[in-house]
């Protein structure tokens, strides 16, 4: 028997919640020269590309993206970055991720920036599952669920699995 999903966001409302959340950042950094969005690989790092082109748009500041890749099973950080960490100093940083489940992720993602004074540092997420393990919060969530523990959220964007944009419930 095939897996039952809930859609819970199609690709219509996935762009509205973008939208929303860019706006958000522009108010939050509207005297800002630059902001850096780092997304965390995979899907992370499309949302914030997506971030990025609305905010080309719409913000008088100037963006740029920043790549981490995380080993998310390991139990410490071990993180590969595509940038020198001391770029950051002084700056904004909007650290994005696809969902926010127990909040290890986005913890590991604060580790690379940690010895580094940093002007902001805030976090994006597309969905915020409310299944905390570590003290993390969202400054800027599109979507905020209140699942059990054992359902799962499926980010599907076109870059990265090639299917129309969708947030499954599982």
């Amino acid at each position: 028997m095939p897996e039952k999903k809930l859609l819970i966001l199609n690709k219509q409302q996935i762009q509205q919640k973008l939208d929303r959340m860019a706006y958000q950042i522009l108010e939050d950094n509207f005297e800002e020269d630059e902001i850096l969005i780092a997304g965390i690989l995979p899907r992370g790092n499309h949302i914030a590309e997506r971030l990025k082109t609305i905010l080309d748009g719409i913000a008088p500041f100037k963006s740029r993206i920043l790549t981490i890749e995380l080993e998310k099973q390991s139990s410490s950080l071990s993180a590969s970055i595509d940038f020198e960490v001391e770029e950051c100093s002084n700056k904004v940083v909007i650290l994005v991720d696809d969902v926010l489940n127990s909040g290890k992720t986005l913890a590991y993602g604060f580790g690379v920036f940690l010895d580094v004074p940093l002007k902001k540092l805030r976090t994006a997420v597309l969905v915020d599952r409310n299944h905390k393990s570590f003290p993390i919060t969202t400054d800027f969530a599109g979507v905020a669920l209140s699942t059990v523990i054992k359902e799962h959220v499926d980010v599907v964007l076109q870059e990265e699995d090639a299917e129309e944009d969708a947030v499954y419930l599982r």
